[in-house]
């Protein structure tokens, strides 16, 4: 099986993500004009168009694009299949913006290979997704194996906080009907030795602090002394939130962590050991905020974290003359922990950031997005067991969890659709991969080992609506 996916992947599979790469199909929230523009359509009809190839031979598979009025499409793929309730297979297709600062000659759409990595935007977030998922059934097929019925969605607007799911979710739901398992490619792994499972996300407020002190600048020889500054009155006010000598977050914002997930984090801490923050690009003697990986682990997946993403009201250095600036605006972005509801924390951080404003200066708190965390629920044994079987089997070691750093909105959509369903959330990120960033790139030997992996879970899944509850994998494996 692992032959025919590196024959298929350098055969079929790398001409199309090449061609893919290529496409500025940036995210509404970038490309407001993408429907005219394009670049939507384009990525859309390379992909339906290979799969519909790919699928040719398959009786009964059907490759559709959903489009809903005002909205970005949407490619359903639906592939008849063998005993075993259905499984969802999720990805996306639109990116993120180029950005600048890429090297090496790379650029965001101009695909590069290098030595094992595929350099350009959107390949592994996550325009692998639709081809992997392909893969791995045709796998199975070509072996004579048995899989469920696969249906793959493949949504636009993931970037852009997946404001069009709900309502695809909604008019596709007489096809969907209810899966048993959801499987998202469309998150991180730890390294690339191994099959790494995300079991939380973080949720979000993000939002515009201004502290206004004058209507306009005035020599700082005059105002100095006077007028406090705008600035250390945003630094004051941050320090509500965080301390800023420790960097903790007020107690508000935290929830106790379960102790499955603290075990976890430990788990992923002894896989990965210093390599968890090495692989940062730290200036030479930058040290983490913590020594032990353990608590790093967790602060990045159930401790609330603050960082200052943008700032106006001042000129560049260059360009700095001795004048006390009227305002200073920072853009926060609050990542919260997985079950802390996001819209009780938004309105948290806003009265704790407008409350008594020194000096009676102007101060307000814009909130501008609000996003709902995810935690994953307690895998049954059946696929905890599957899950480990094929990572060991396809990599050498057992699979390995660990909590994600970022957020992604449609799980919890998706988790609140389908309250029963098991969910497999798992990806290509890896270090130094970048995403969003420059140099952003798809590490191409670990797309194909989750390519076999995911072919073996769904060889698993085929059975187990027949199977007991109580089933494990040696009984689904004899089935």
């Amino acid at each position: 099986m692992q032959n025919f996916i590196e024959q298929h992947w350098k055969a079929d599979v790398m001409p199309a993500l090449l061609d893919y790469v290529a496409i500025p199909c940036q995210s509404p929230a970038f490309d407001p004009e993408w429907a005219a523009n394009g670049h939507m359509d384009r990525a859309v009809r390379l992909m339906t168009q290979w799969t519909r190839a790919q699928l040719a031979d398959v009786p009964g598979a059907s490759v559709d694009v959903v489009t809903l009025p005002g909205r970005t499409p949407v490619i359903f793929v639906d592939i008849p299949g063998d005993d075993g309730a259905p499984v969802l297979i999720y990805g996306h297709l639109d990116k993120q913006p180029p950005m600048t600062g890429w090297t090496n000659g790379r650029s965001a759409w101009h695909p590069s290979i290098e030595d094992d990595r595929l350099y350009g935007r959107g390949g592994a977030d996550d325009g692998y997704a639709i081809f992997s998922a392909i893969t791995a059934v045709r796998a199975l097929r070509e072996q004579g194996q048995a899989h469920p019925r696969c249906m793959i969605l493949i949504e636009a607007c993931e970037e852009s906080g997946s404001a069009d799911l709900p309502y695809y979710m909604n008019h596709l739901a007489p096809r969907l009907g209810v899966p048993a398992v959801v499987i998202a490619l469309d998150a991180g792994c730890g390294n690339y030795d191994q099959l790494w499972l995300t079991t939380s996300l973080r949720g979000q407020v993000a939002g515009a602090l201004t502290v206004r002190v004058l209507n306009e600048g005035v020599h700082s020889g005059d105002a100095s002394g006077v007028v406090p500054s705008s600035f250390r009155i945003a630094n004051y006010l941050l320090s509500r939130l965080e301390d800023p000598a420790t960097g903790e977050i007020a107690r508000e914002f935290h929830v106790s962590i379960p102790d499955a997930r603290r075990a976890q984090a430990a788990r992923a801490a002894a896989a990965l050991g210093t390599g968890f923050h090495s692989a940062l690009p730290f200036p030479e003697d930058m040290a983490p905020v913590h020594d032990d990986v353990t608590e790093l682990v967790l602060n990045r997946s159930w401790r609330p974290q603050v960082a200052i993403t943008g700032i106006d009201g001042f000129p560049s250095v260059a360009n700095a003359a001795a004048v006390m600036q009227p305002v200073t605006v920072l853009k926060l972005s609050l990542r919260l922990p997985p079950t802390l509801d996001p819209q009780v924390a938004a309105q948290r951080l806003k009265a704790l950031l407008e409350r008594d404003p020194p000096y009676q200066c102007k101060v307000s708190f814009r909130i501008d997005m609000v996003s709902q965390g995810w935690h994953a629920p307690v895998a049954q044994p059946w696929l905890q067991a599957s899950l480990d079987s094929a990572s060991s089997c396809v990599f050498g070691v057992p699979s390995a969890p660990i909590g994600g750093g970022g957020g992604i909105p449609f799980l919890a959509m998706l988790g609140d659709r389908f309250p029963d369903a098991q969910f497999v959330v798992t990806g290509v990120l890896g270090p130094q991969s970048n995403a969003h960033g420059p140099n952003e790139f798809l590490h191409i030997p670990y797309a194909k080992r989750i390519t076999a992996a995911m072919a073996l879970l769904l060889r698993d899944a085929c059975v187990i609506a027949s199977m007991p509850v109580t089933s494990d994998l040696q009984d689904v494996q004899a089935s």
